[in-house]
């Protein structure tokens, strides 16, 4: 217990040191030694301003409701992913009476025609299993379907972890039965399939698989373009971690100026930095991740491209548990991390949490993004109870 809290300690005034400038970005080093992937530079963040971190919002951001429970609702909201479909945009989520992964968890998703300004009432994508719970596993478009992922969790797996299906629509109404995904080698995929799904250059989809026995993060590649075959594992040296769950988990990614691609996940060891591994390979093979100087709330991210190539990450970067703000910074080769704004804030901007469940939290948990050509979308739940997504011109983010 002295030792973890040593190491909390020293965690916690790197990251002091780091938001406040006090220590160079370009000098930062992991705590073995090895230089980051990504680093962020000094003074982006100021810790003594918890609520905005010092930041301003990007000019013509906007935030939308995609769904606000009433008091006979489904309470727990969670898991937000958003993707555009035939001039659509779609939102899908996990949803429950009142706590997260219950048994009656459904997924559920909902439709925008106006770029996210207003919304449909929710549908049911894929009703509770018996004997199971599901989770929502994102979105793929190939032509002219649509492809939702199922995550199925079997009550009776020790130790706990799951697999992946998939259903599919021509017009994202009528829906196909659920089928298993499948590896290159023809067997299904065994392990819940992270939201992130998205294509590199020349059409590679890239993704991470938490494997079983347990979650065992594990990056995953198809050159199928449908999505749903063809899954190849690539090879990520794992940080030393429980026998049961790896330290690294819930990853996101994007794509470097020199080609290369950095993967960016939560520490489930609670340094309350992002962890991060690169690919020279097109995903086949990664470095070790390291402990950057990225600040993190240890929840999931999102990472991403904008369409002139610059990087962005998505987080809470609060150095804690608290998911307060929600942020996006940017980098324009994707090493050095100079510029961020708010997506949401503390204070005013965050509603009062209505309503009590388990594991239920105030603020705003587990982004997930789209960008096209004028937006990028930021999807989340805020205080697990009300899905919105926030809505950022692209030209608001220039330097």
């Amino acid at each position: 217990m002295q030792q973890y809290r040593i190491k909390t300690l020293v965690a916690g005034v790197v990251w002091l040191l780091a938001i406040t400038g006090c220590a160079g970005s370009e000098s930062v080093l992991s705590e073995d030694g090895r230089s980051p992937p990504l680093v962020l530079a000094p003074g982006v963040f100021d810790a003594e301003q918890p609520d905005t971190l010092g930041l301003s919002f990007a000019s013509g951001r906007q935030t939308f409701t995609v769904y606000r429970p009433g008091p006979e609702d489904y309470r727990y909201n969670h898991g937000a992913v958003v993707m555009s479909f035939q001039g659509r945009l779609y939102a899908q989520w996990q949803s429950s009476r009142r706590d997260e992964d219950a048994p009656e968890t459904e997924i559920r998703y909902a439709i925008s025609p106006d770029q996210g300004a207003s919304w449909s009432r929710p549908k049911t994508l894929a009703s509770p299993r018996p004997g199971a719970t599901i989770t929502n596993g994102g979105w793929w478009v190939s032509g002219d379907q649509l492809v939702a992922y199922i995550n199925v969790w079997p009550h009776d797996t020790e130790p706990r972890g799951g697999f992946v299906e998939y259903v599919s629509s021509a017009d994202g109404e009528r829906w196909s039965e659920p089928r298993r995904v499948m590896t290159r080698a023809g067997k299904p995929l065994n392990g819940i399939l992270e939201q992130d799904l998205r294509a590199l250059p020349g059409g590679r989809i890239l993704t991470t698989v938490h494997e079983q026995p347990g979650l065992i993060a594990t990056p995953w590649f198809t050159d199928d373009p449908s999505g749903v075959s063809g899954w190849q594992r690539g090879e990520l040296p794992n940080l030393a971690h429980e026998p049961d769950i790896t330290r690294e988990l819930e990853p996101s990614w994007y794509r470097r100026g020199d080609g290369r691609i950095v993967m960016t996940f939560r520490d489930q060891q609670s340094s309350f930095r992002i962890l991060a591994a690169e690919s020279r390979d097109r995903g086949a093979s990664w470095t070790q991740p390291v402990i950057t100087n990225f600040p993190d709330s240890r929840a999931k991210q999102s990472a991403g491209n904008l369409p002139d190539g610059s990087a962005f990450i998505v987080n809470n970067p609060s150095g804690n548990k608290t998911r307060i703000p929600l942020t996006i910074a940017v980098s324009k080769e994707g090493q050095r991390f100079d510029r961020a704004w708010l997506v949401r804030a503390g204070g005013a901007d965050l509603q009062p949490w209505r309503y009590e469940g388990k594991y239920k939290r105030a603020g705003y948990s587990y982004p997930k993004s789209y960008v096209d050509e004028e937006f990028v979308y930021v999807a989340y739940a805020t205080n697990k109870e009300d899905i919105e997504i926030t809505r950022i011109p692209i030209g608001s983010l220039a330097p």
